[in-house]
This record gives C-alpha cells, structure tokens and sequence, in this order.
C-alpha cells in the first residue's frame, strides 16, 4: 500500500452538541457539524496526545528509575481565520461560523479528526478512521504576536475528554 503526504488530508469537525456516543460518532452528526478544515491555520493545529503521568513505583531492588504509565494527557488549540462581509467590514455570520462556535471562553464543544489518504475536503463515511476525538473546553481566543498575513486568533483548549483511533458510526446506536 501507497504512503500519504499530510498536506491538505486532515479533516476537522467541530460539533457544538455532544453527539449521542461520543467515542462513536455517526456520519449525520459530523455532517451537521462545523467542517473546520479549511479555517484552521496547519502550522500550529495542536490536536493529540502527550506524554502521559508517570507513577514512580519501583521495587527495592530495582537499581533505576523504572516509572510506570498513569494517566493519557491531551493537548488542543486551534488558530482560526477570521471571515467578513465584503461589503460592510463585518464579521459574516456563516462563513466566520468557527470563530463563532469557540470565541466565549469556557463553551465546550466536541472536536473530531481524521488523517488518513483521503483529502480533508472528502466527506466524512462511516468506518472513517478518526485519529482523535475529543471534549475541549475554550479559553479566551488570544491575537497572534505578529498581525501580519490574514486576520486570526488562537484559540486554547482543554481537553475533557479523549477518544483515540476510533471510528465514524454508520447510524445511530452504532459502535466503533
């Protein structure tokens, strides 16, 4: 089987009401979702795991440290454009609907993503393989240190709750 560049083949979907199984999402409920592929800056798309707690429990005899694995940490924060009404200079309702969804800080939300060979424009199917599913709560959106290029703010995030390397659910009630 063919390797895959990561350039444009990672889909992002905000949903800003907690699916029915959130460790499985059905294919309708990431449709109706915000499709935030193409409003997220890549260069700082922080969306996965980190290293995990360490539990320092060594047995007498053991002459180094040897720590076992605790707790998975997570780590979220997304950079997103700004969009306005060409006309008016305002803020556009639809197309700045990412903006929108995470602005108020402590909104939850829930965030699922896919990174496989297909396209991050391609629609979500069910059996997609989503490389990480999560509960985030905003904080309040923070203006880049440099103001150049297109308008933006990042926004970071606390994770809840992970679910990684699950799958898209066909229907309602289905599993991963």
């Amino acid at each position: 089987m063919p390797r895959a560049l990561a350039d444009g083949k990672t889909k992002f979907t905000l949903l800003t009401t907690k699916p029915a199984n959130p460790a499985a999402p059905t294919k309708a409920e990431l449709d109706a979702g915000i499709d935030a592929s193409c409003n997220v800056l890549s260069s700082d798309f922080t969306w996965g795991a980190t290293d995990s707690d360490k539990v320092a429990e060594k047995a007498l005899c053991v002459e180094n440290n040897a720590n076992s694995l605790g707790a998975s940490n997570y780590q979220a924060g997304i950079t997103v454009f700004r969009y306005f009404d060409s006309t008016t200079g305002a803020p556009d309702p639809t197309a700045d609907e990412v903006f929108d969804a995470g602005k108020a800080k402590g909104t939850t939300l829930w965030g699922y993503a896919r990174r496989t060979g297909k396209k991050a424009t391609a629609d979500w199917a069910a059996d997609d393989e989503i490389f990480l599913g999560m509960e985030i709560v905003t904080d309040e959106p923070q203006p880049p240190s440099d103001m150049g290029g297109y308008v933006k703010y990042r926004i970071p995030m606390e994770p809840q709750a992970a679910y990684p390397f699950i799958k898209v659910a066909a229907a309602a009630g289905g599993g991963s």
